[in-house]
């Protein structure tokens, strides 16, 4: 359920991704505490789909009232619109690709749009630095459409070992894994590398160090790797 369409200029905009368990959302959630404007794809996806939103109804329409959550009391204000069981829906069509392409179809085009509108208003504010966090960046190809690339990078063992952690069974995780491009191929797109096999003390003072050079330094080969490689 991700989407954008970002384009290059001032301030400058980062991608930032990185597989299952990888961190990410924390890199994210520390970027945003030392300066920057983080858009998060996965936040965008939700306030797409909420009720009184366009796609909400081409959901409702194509998956039918079944992927609702349990209606409110008769009375209660919004009852007649529940919201989305997200996780219910993303079980469906996780399993169906038919499925999967069909709300892409209708999610989408709302989260281009939706990320457009953040990012333009951000620009409007003259924040220091966008960075636009998804995790399809790479398997979409829309991360050539930033000024650069972050990957938040650890070893697929220690990617499923957290999924497990966060309550997925192994198979969940090992799926899930694998339905995500692979990690080699999000090194090789990037232009930093955090790794993140340590605690988040670390990856705290990786994400401080790493700042000033996404604000204004001069956008690395891509490939260039911060921290370890194994």
């Amino acid at each position: 359920m991700e989407a954008a369409q970002p384009t290059g200029g001032t301030p400058r905009t980062i991608g930032l991704t990185g597989g299952i368990a990888s961190g990410k959302s924390t890199v994210g959630r520390l970027l945003r505490a030392v300066g920057a404007e983080v858009i998060d794809a996965d936040e965008v996806a939700r306030a797409v789909v909420e009720p009184g939103r366009p796609a909400y109804d081409a959901i409702l329409a194509a998956f039918g009232r079944e992927i609702l959550l349990a209606p409110a009391p008769t009375g209660a204000v919004g009852s007649d619109s529940p919201p989305i069981d997200r996780a219910a829906l993303a079980a469906r069509v996780f399993a169906d690709p038919a499925a999967r392409a069909t709300l892409n179809g209708i999610t989408h085009p709302e989260i281009a749009r939706e990320s457009a509108a953040r990012m333009a208003a951000a620009r409007a504010r003259g924040v220091p630095l966008i960075v636009y966090e998804a995790t399809l960046l790479v398997e979409n190809g829309s991360y050539l459409g930033f000024d650069g690339l972050l990957v938040v990078d650890v070893p697929e063992e220690i990617q499923v070992a957290r999924a497990i952690a966060r309550g997925l069974s192994r198979d969940q995780a090992l799926a899930r894994q694998a339905a995500q491009t692979s990690r080699a191929s999000r090194r090789a797109a990037a232009n930093w590398i955090i790794d993140n096999r340590g605690d988040e003390a670390q990856l705290l003072a990786a994400v401080r160090a790493l700042y000033p050079d996404l604000l204004q330094a001069p956008i690395p080969p891509r490939a260039s790797v911060a921290g370890p490689t194994g």
